[in-house]
């Protein structure tokens, strides 16, 4: 592997401001390293090489204050349900193939205005509502660890791309763990923010999202969290087409003694003993730190999974589904039966929710960070999600402790811990409305002790 494309998206940036390498270097190794692994998992859709190599070499003569910016002349990579002017934003779907937008979203401006060059386009599942990544428009993204495996959904492609090393940085979304569900899979890091500290501007099938605004947040993917935290510092803040979007400071005061709460059991699940594994070392690394470390049970799961899953479900019916694949629309009537025993007006739902949020506010600061599993399962055999008899399971314990964060709008840390028997592993990190900083040091602090296990060659 070059080492160009092993480093991370901050590195990268200060080796071309300091002079020992060049943008034009850097962009050049990542866009033969997609040439190279890209036919064999298919995370890429679009490979911008002439306009990355252009913009390359116009940041390599650059003047002194542009190259300055953050991350100048460094590659990043978009989600093809992000709008990015002169590109379709497909959503994964025929009907979208030719959707252009009429501007960029503010992430991408803001990634831009950061000195950052656009690489490539990633693929995600039909209108971002699988946690496998497939669609008939682009096809499969294979998890690069095991293709037999889900790369996660729905920032499949981004995940993917991240953890073989086409990207060292990339844009995705969540509003049920799409930035963490792969981060997960693949064996990388992410931040989903507190909702509304990151604009979302969408246009074409996203434009209107109505009932799952509350839930639905832009983010950064990344190896490691200094990059993830660089991502998070540029795409924060207001922007006038997002009306929930609001400028709070990335830091928070800092409390005098830092506790960590550790899920290590979740009532009527059984989480696998590598993740358990990793939750208890992660606890341990922040007690060596001067935390104080506590076994607790997370407070009201049950209720918080249903409050997200049954107000996101009716938001989902307003997708037409002939515009998906029939077993794909299956799927989605199926799981939306999961909920059918909620019978609460939408005024109803919404009041638990705000008690809910309410109870783990005050959980969150008993406890600055909460430690669990990212998923309550192991990565499973691709298209389970589809199948009759197996998917709705799969899916519970994949959302059980993703839910948390998008029901209830809170930050959430997908952290990349380790290897266990041949799959990435990892723990998910939660802390209270607009304190990401505090998810996001803890993992800083874990990350020293537990490297991230990629970038790798596609097994």
């Amino acid at each position: 592997m070059d080492e160009l494309i092993k480093k991370g998206a901050v590195e990268l940036g200060q080796l071309i401001k300091k002079g020992e390498t060049s943008s034009e270097e850097v962009v050049k190794a990542h866009l033969e390293r997609i040439k190279e692994v890209n036919p064999e998992i298919n995370a890429i859709t679009i490979s911008l090489e002439e306009s990355a190599l252009e913009l390359a070499i116009k940041s390599d003569k650059a003047s002194k204050e542009d190259k300055a910016r953050p991350l100048h002349g460094v590659p990043f990579t978009i989600k093809e349900n992000i709008d990015f002017v002169g590109l379709p934003t497909t959503n994964g779907l025929p009907f979208f193939a030719e959707e252009i937008p009429p501007k960029n979203a503010p992430i991408v401006d803001r990634m831009l205005n950061a000195g950052a060059i656009p690489i490539g386009r990633t693929n995600l599942p039909e209108m971002g509502l699988r946690l496998d990544t497939d669609n008939p428009l682009r096809g499969r993204t294979f998890n690069p660890w095991n293709k037999k495996l889900t790369p996660g959904g729905s920032s499949g492609g981004e995940a993917a791309a991240i953890a073989t090393g086409m990207s060292p940085i990339g844009l995705g979304n969540d509003v049920g763990g799409s930035l963490r569900n792969p981060a997960y899979c693949c064996g990388i890091s992410s931040i989903k923010p507190t909702v509304g500290r990151v604009p979302g501007v969408h246009s074409g099938a996203m434009e209107n999202i109505g009932l799952i605004a509350p839930f639905l947040t832009d983010g950064p993917m990344a190896r490691k969290i200094e990059d993830v935290k660089a991502g998070l510092s540029i795409l924060a803040g207001r922007h006038i087409d997002d009306p929930n979007s609001v400028d709070v400071p990335l830091e928070g005061t800092m409390p005098e003694k830092l506790k960590a709460a550790l899920v290590k059991e979740i009532d009527g699940i059984e989480l696998p003993p590598a993740t358990v594994k990793e939750i208890e070392e992660a606890g341990k690394i922040l007690s060596e730190n001067g935390w104080d470390v506590e076994e607790v049970q997370a407070p009201e799961l049950d209720k918080v999974f249903d409050m997200w899953g049954v107000i996101l479900t009716e938001g989902m019916e307003l997708a037409p589904k002939e515009l998906f694949k029939p077993e794909t629309a299956a799927y989605l009537d199926r799981w939306s039966e999961t909920f059918s025993h909620i019978n609460l007006s939408m005024d109803e739902k919404f009041t638990e929710r705000f008690r809910l949020r309410k109870v783990w506010s005050n959980f969150l600061n008993e406890y600055q960070v909460c430690i669990g599993p990212t998923w309550c399962n192991l990565p499973w055999q691709i298209d389970t999600d589809l199948d009759p008899k197996l998917g709705n399971d799969a899916l519970k314990k994949s959302f059980y402790f993703i839910a948390p964060a998008n029901g209830l709008g809170l930050p959430a840390v997908a952290l990349a811990t380790g290897v266990s028997e041949g799959i990435p592993t990892g723990i998910q990190i939660y802390a209270d409305l607009f304190r990401d900083d505090l998810a996001l040091l803890a993992a800083e602090i874990i990350e020293k002790d537990k490297p991230c296990p990629s970038p790798i060659n596609p097994m």
